[in-house]
């Protein structure tokens, strides 16, 4: 009876579920935008600060606060995220570089994070220049 309990289950856990399907390339592709530090992954496109600002005071700073320096609600009320420029001093020099540029040495990075993890009001209405506007 162990015999058949062992050689007749192999049947049963073989045949799978049989759930979904196979995922073509192409259809992937819209769904594989990470990169790597060293930038493999990056989509082409390009942007400065001067393009970035705009976006920003447009779609970040109601949760981020005016100039990124952070707010304690949104304009909806909810809790505000965190900010992206901190008023730091070091070795008695204000600096007000972007708290992002702290916490990763390669704008990659950023873009990444941004691209992929930011809400704004539709990631997916946003082009790959804005984001590296907003990385700028």
């Amino acid at each position: 009876m162990v015999v058949t309990f062992a050689f007749g289950s192999g049947a049963v856990f073989g045949a799978g579920p049989n759930l979904g399907k196979p995922i073509a390339p192409a259809d992937f592709a819209e769904w594989d935008i990470d990169v790597e530090p060293s930038g493999a992954g990056l989509p082409p496109g390009s942007g400065a600060p001067d393009q970035g600002a705009p976006i920003f005071a447009e779609q970040c700073s109601a949760c981020h606060g005016e100039g990124g320096k952070g707010a304690t609600t949104t304009t909806s009320g909810a809790p505000a995220a965190p900010p992206v420029i901190s008023d730091v001093k070091r070795n008695g020099i204000d600096d007000t570089t972007p708290t992002i540029a702290n916490y990763w040495p390669y704008a990659t990075t950023p873009f990444d994070y941004i691209r992929r993890s930011v809400p704004c009001p539709s990631p997916r209405s946003m082009t790959d220049d804005q984001f590296y506007a907003l990385t700028a």
